[in-house]
């Protein structure tokens, strides 16, 4: 994708060489861009749990070595032939919405998020645990001024996926909406809905994550532990959406009953089992279960000047490039409070 500037100071990149393998910090050449990319001078990456599919080799056709990451904030460096509309010393970021083809039918149709032949930072090519990348600029969003390079990576895709889900959720000001998960996605998606204008209720795994909801913008919360987390949902008049951002289907199959006449239970946590539902839970006040992907650069666009406006930030953890494999430990013990990002 990109050629080597050689007889320039190489760079640092955390790499795998195969799947499965252990992160290996090298030095490679400073790529060239190429026709319709820039190069950025990556000033931080978060860590995201997604990065298991190039950890892992667990995407079809992924090819090694790989540098992950596709929460990457930074500064355009250099500018490919063709490039229009972005200069050097501009603030952009690149998330998983990595570029698209611009010629099949979904992109025809403006669709890009849904291009038959998308492509994904740090999978189809390079991402952005390394001091320099190269990217299209289909894949570029520009970074506010108000928000620093640690604060933006998260933001472009945990960000922008929960920020997605609840403006297309159907909730008006005013309605109940439930966020499932105080986690990496939850933590933004309470901060969200509570600046959205949503009487937000927030449910967590045990007691202890009460006292954070309620400072990040819920108004109540709930143990999801109990058995009732539907009744309960019900006796605040039920919920007009439930953003379900923690990776567990059964907890989520549970909600269901929660949900207010023409409620949805938006999905954006993935989990490899069914959720579980009757026609008659659905059809008898008109429910739905919807998923919800990430977003396009303008997008994230979008998530970055609306947390700026209104201070919604991702509560991270900082770790340097060269400590990448132990950056990524930390994000897939779940234990991380809540997102892990290297800095360059």
């Amino acid at each position: 994708m990109a050629t080597p500037r050689f007889g320039i100071a190489p760079m640092k990149a955390a790499q795998i060489s195969k799947p499965g393998g252990d992160f290996e910090i090298v030095e490679r050449e400073i790529p060239e861009p190429g026709a319709g990319q820039v190069r950025i001078k990556v000033q931080a990456c978060g860590v995201c749990h997604s990065d298991v599919f190039a950890k892992e080799g667990l995407w079809p056709g992924i090819q090694y070595p790989r540098v992950p990451g596709h929460e990457v904030a930074g500064v355009i460096d250099a500018l490919g032939t063709a490039v229009t509309g972005w200069r050097k010393g501009q603030r952009v970021g690149v998330g998983w919405h990595g570029g698209h083809d611009n010629t099949c039918v979904e992109c025809r149709r403006g669709r890009f998020l849904y291009c038959r032949n998308p492509q994904v930072a740090g999978i189809s090519y390079d991402g952005g645990y390394q001091q320099y990348m190269v990217a299209p600029v289909e894949a570029l969003a520009v970074i506010p001024d108000a928000l620093n390079d640690a604060e933006a990576g998260p933001l472009l895709c945990a960000g922008v996926t929960t920020f997605n889900a609840l403006r297309h959720s159907g909730a008006s000001p005013d309605d109940l909406v439930a966020v499932q998960g105080v986690g990496g996605l939850g933590h933004l998606g309470i901060q969200f809905a509570n600046k959205f204008g949503y009487k937000v209720v927030a449910i967590g795994h045990g007691a202890e994550n009460a006292a954070l909801a309620k400072k990040l913008g819920a108004s109540v919360y709930i143990d999801g532990q109990s058995n009732s987390t539907a009744e309960q949902l019900q006796k605040l008049g039920g919920a007009q959406a439930i953003l379900a951002t923690a990776p567990d289907s059964k907890a989520m199959s549970r909600l269901i009953d929660g949900l207010a006449p023409t409620g949805r239970l938006i999905v954006v946590g993935i989990s490899s089992d069914p959720i579980e539902v009757t026609p008659l839970q659905l059809i008898t006040e008109e429910r739905g279960i919807h998923g919800s992907a990430v977003g396009t650069p303008t997008d994230s666009e979008d998530t970055m000047n609306f947390a700026a406006l209104t201070g919604v930030r991702p509560m991270i953890e900082t770790y340097p490039l060269e400590k990448a494999a132990e950056g990524y430990a930390r994000m897939m013990s779940g234990k991380a409070q809540f997102r892990v990002v290297l800095t360059m």
